[in-house]
């Protein structure tokens, strides 16, 4: 499982690639903007980019060139509709490791995905680089019911923690819907609307601990996906 990142402004092309990519059980995470991917990711966590070009605000040449400069081992694929050959030439430049043009097909973005993932690791093995400071992880205390990370401990009520739990334990961290609101009392029927209330509730307690990005992501037309790594006693 590779831990991907996608900067997009489009919004249904945004969601559409984090289900591709999700669906090959990559970690996915997606921002619409140069500045929410730089304020709300941790870069050294990221294995690969992908990245469009034409962004609101810092463009996707700039953010590449700056990115490549202070973290060379990133992955970076460009995805975008700029197709000219000074585009892939400026592109590469940048610091692109692969220039794919839009559209581009579910199979070609995996497959450079998995090629890329390929020489990274390659790359990795043969280089002497200091190991980073680990990651403060998240845990989840089914006892005292607490949810605690690197920023600090969030109280969360029953209700909060078994679905926090049913995530954790669930295959590739997924619920369907009708599991989540199976969870709840069968005496008192969940609606969607207020599951959703609740989702909004938990990703907020969840950034307050100290979870980077969307911690929990839609998907689409079936449920919901934890993606950040939280350890349950």
């Amino acid at each position: 499982m590779l831990n991907l990142v996608i900067v997009e402004d489009n919004g249904a092309l945004r969601e559409s690639l984090v289900d591709v990519l999700s669906a090959e059980d990559h970690h996915v995470v997606a921002f619409e903007s140069a500045e929410v991917f730089l304020a709300n990711c941790r870069i050294a966590s990221v294995d690969i980019l992908l990245l469009d070009l034409n962004l609101p605000g810092e463009d996707g040449m700039s953010l590449a060139r700056r990115l490549r400069a202070d973290w060379p081992e990133l992955g970076i694929i460009m995805l975008t509709a700029r197709g000219a050959p000074t585009d892939r030439s400026d592109g590469y430049e940048s610091g692109a490791d692969i220039y794919l043009t839009k559209p581009s097909s579910a199979p070609e973005l995996t497959a450079s995905i998995r090629a890329l993932a390929r020489r990274l690791s390659k790359e990795a093995r043969g280089a002497v680089t200091l190991s980073a400071e680990p990651e403060a992880p998240l845990v989840l205390n089914r006892k005292t019911m607490t949810l605690t990370g690197p920023v600090g401990a969030q109280a969360l009520t029953s209700s909060e923690t078994d679905l926090l739990e049913a995530f954790i334990t669930a295959p590739d961290n997924r619920l369907d819907l009708d599991s989540i609101l199976r969870l709840g009392p069968t005496t008192v029927p969940v609606s969607k609307a207020a599951l959703g209330v609740k989702i909004v509730r938990l990703r907020k307690k969840l950034t307050a601990a100290g979870a980077e990005g969307q911690s929990l992501n839609v998907v689409r037309n079936w449920g919901y996906q934890l993606s950040v790594m939280i350890t349950l006693i």
